[in-house]
Formats: structure tokens, C-alpha cells, sequence
């Protein structure tokens, strides 16, 4: 039997209980419903909605015509006596246009993208993305890194898009594709970062040196130049190319630290020196070495370890003007270890042209030292 002591006692404790629920609810109640409120109005859009909507106005599509000269009628569907009755017919002037994307970098109306976009051009118009059209002047391009600024008169109210820091990226980041495919104004793909540092030469470009950031987000034609961007809106890449064929969904972009380089260059000298040897490279691994070793019909033995191989030296190049020669094998360089051509590359980009650039080298099996002096990369222009 409860007794008036104990009712009255479980009476205040019940009472203490709803007190102290009471004053939990107070404090917390109504920062748990603000947070639930944020959470809700945040998601309402996600992510990709904000960052687009803050990158876009810098987005511009370039519009591009050129002159190209070519034959009135086609020579080989030409009648033999009609084209001596008619000697020689010559070229004839006639416009191409083509379409690309870029992304404007400066207030002042700087605008980097693809050279391969601008290469060769006439006339460029540039389409903001309130849509007013100004006249653009190619300020320069380098073909070796696939970039070019463009300029245009500075207008009010401009946006410059905010840069990144490609060193930071890792494989698995979000990575968002804008651009004008096709015409379309800003058009907005997700993926992510597949992976990084993709040599472009892997690719079938052997007269590029750039190391890429590969992605799944879409990039279709028009997009190139457009900016590759991160989950913060920063600019991480410079829209270059997809593949097609086998293995097409394959996008790739040039990392924005590059792209930043070559820009102070363009905007500093109208160009980009790119330093050479003039040798054509071949990666040389131990497997590969042994396999050609096993070879009964080998000309030479090739030394089982990685290194760069001299397949070819380029007449009066640096390279064979500094004693280089085919078979040699390069296995360190500026007092750097290499094991493939890349790796080579990469010193040789770095190289001050004219100025003493030390190779080590296998030839015979006997470690040999050479002084090679890099000259300007010719045939750009």
C-alpha cells in the first residue's frame, strides 16, 4: 500500500522530471527546428545549382570565323580536257566558323580557352551570358599547352571567375563541366576527378606536353575552353577534349595551375618558350628490355632497367649538336632520376634555354655524362 508520504514524494520527483524536460526542450527544441529549417531551405537546390550559379556569369561562348582557301570545283572529279581548256583555276577565299567556350579570368575583360579554339581566327565574337555579343582580340596562344586568352573591352559588370589550386584536387572530388555545347549558353555537367596527371601523348597528341585531369562529367563539342570546376566554385581546369570511339565519356582538362602559368607568359611576352632537346623517346623498362634481349634476331642488347631511350636525334638539334645519340638510354637528368620519357619531359620543360643542361646516360653499358644546351621548341607559329 502506498502510503501519503510516498505519493507525495513521487509527486515532486514527477514534478522535477517535467521541469527538467521543460527546460531540456526550451534550449535545444528550437535550435534542433532552426537547423532542420537551414537543412531544408539549403536543399533545396543542391550543391551544383549554387556553384553554377555563382560561376556562369563569367562563362562566355566564342564564335569564330576564318578564311580558308580552297578549289572551286573538286580537281579529281574535273575532266582532264576541261582543265586544260581552263589552265589553272586556283583557290577561292571561303569562311569557316566554328564554336568553342571560355571562361573570363580578369575584370577587365580577359578570357582564357583552348588555343585550338583560336587558332587561325579572323574574327571573334563573344557572347556574355546576359547575352550581349562584343568583339574579342587573341592576345596569344600556345599550341604546346592547348591555351589561349582572349581579350574584350571591359564592360560593367563583368565577373571574373574564382581560381583554384589544381595540386589540391584528389581522384573521387566532384567535378563539374561548364560551357556552351552545340550553341546551348550554360550548359552544366557533374562528374567526378577519375584520375590525374593523364599524359595527353597516351592520347594520340604527340606535339602536347600536358599532364591532365580526367573526368566523367560530360564534355561535348563546344564545351572546350569552358572552365572544369570544384564543389566550392573554384576554378580546377581548362575544358581541352573528350574521346571518342572506345572508351568515349572520357573528359579531360588542363589543370588550372598550368593554365595560370602560361597565362603570365601570354600576357608578359605574346608567347610561350617551351625549351628542346630535338630527341624522340621510347619508355625502357626491365621487362621490356628482357623480352627484346630474348630476341634472337636483336641487333643490339638493351640495358635491363627503366630509363628514357633515344630512338632518334633530330639533325642540328641541341640534342645531337650536345653528343647525344640513337640507343642511348637516359637515366637521370638535372640531377634527377628518370625512368620514362615523361619524366625526362618534365626536366626539359623546366630547363633554361641556352644554358648547360646535364644528361647521364647508358651507352654500351658504360654510364656517360653529356652537357646539352635546350633551345625554343621551333614550328609553333
Amino acid at each position: 500500500m502506498l502510503t501519503l508520504k510516498k505519493l507525495e514524494m513521487m509527486k515532486r520527483l514527477s514534478n522535477i522530471i517535467f521541469i527538467a524536460l521543460t527546460f531540456f526542450c526550451f534550449f535545444f527544441r528550437p535550435a534542433s527546428i532552426s537547423a532542420l529549417e537551414d537543412f531544408q531551405t539549403n536543399k533545396s537546390h543542391s550543391f551544383v545549382a549554387d556553384v553554377a550559379s555563382k560561376v556562369s556569369p563569367s562563362v562566355v561562348r566564342i564564335d569564330i570565323e576564318r578564311e580558308i582557301q580552297t578549289d572551286e570545283f573538286e580537281s579529281d572529279l574535273l575532266d582532264p580536257l576541261l582543265r586544260d581548256l581552263l589552265g589553272d583555276i586556283g583557290t577561292f577565299p571561303k569562311k569557316e566558323r566554328g564554336q568553342g567556350s571560355g571562361v573570363i579570368i580578369d575584370n577587365s575583360g580577359l578570357i582564357l580557352t583552348n588555343a585550338h579554339v583560336v587558332e587561325r581566327v579572323d574574327r571573334v565574337t563573344i557572347t556574355l551570358q546576359n547575352g550581349n555579343q562584343v568583339d574579342g582580340k587573341v592576345v596569344g596562344t600556345d599550341q604546346v599547352t592547348d591555351l589561349a586568352l582572349v581579350k574584350i573591352k571591359d564592360f560593367p559588370g563583368l565577373e571574373s571567375a574564382q581560381l583554384g589550386n589544381s595540386e589540391d584536387i584528389q581522384v573521387g572530388d566532384w567535378a563539374i563541366a561548364l560551357g556552351t555545347p552545340y550553341g546551348l549558353e550554360s550548359t552544366v555537367t557533374l562528374g567526378i576527378v577519375s584520375s590525374l596527371h593523364r599524359d595527353i601523348n597516351s592520347l594520340g597528341f604527340s606535339d602536347k606536353r600536358l599532364d591532365l585531369i580526367q573526368t566523367d562529367a560530360a564534355i561535348n563539342p563546344g564545351n572546350s575552353g569552358g572552365p572544369l570546376i570544384n564543389s566550392n566554385g573554384e576554378v580546377i581546369g581548362i575544358n581541352t577534349l573528350v574521346r571518342s570511339g572506345p572508351g568515349a565519356g572520357l573528359g579531360f582538362a588542363i589543370p588550372i595551375n598550368l593554365a595560370s602559368k602560361v597565362t603570365n607568359q601570354l600576357l608578359a611576352n605574346g608567347e610561350v618558350i617551351h625549351p628542346y632537346l630535338g630527341a624522340q623517346l621510347v619508355l625502357l623498362n626491365e621487362r621490356i628490355a628482357k623480352e627484346h634481349n630474348e630476341d634472337p634476331n636483336a641487333l643490339i642488347l638493351l640495358p635491363e632497367r627503366s630509363g628514357a631511350l633515344v630512338q632518334s636525334v633530330i639533325p642540328q638539334s641541341p640534342a645531337e649538336k650536345g653528343g647525344l645519340r640513337r640507343g642511348d638510354l637516359v637515366i637521370n637528368a638535372g640531377g634527377n632520376e628518370i625512368n620514362d620519357p615523361k619524366s625526362l619531359l618534365i626536366q626539359v620543360e623546366n630547363a633554361q634555354i641556352g644554358k648547360p643542361f646535364e644528361l647521364e646516360v647508358l651507352r654500351n653499358n658504360k654510364e656517360i655524362n653529356l652537357s646539352i644546351k635546350p633551345a625554343a621548341l621551333p614550328g609553333l607559329s
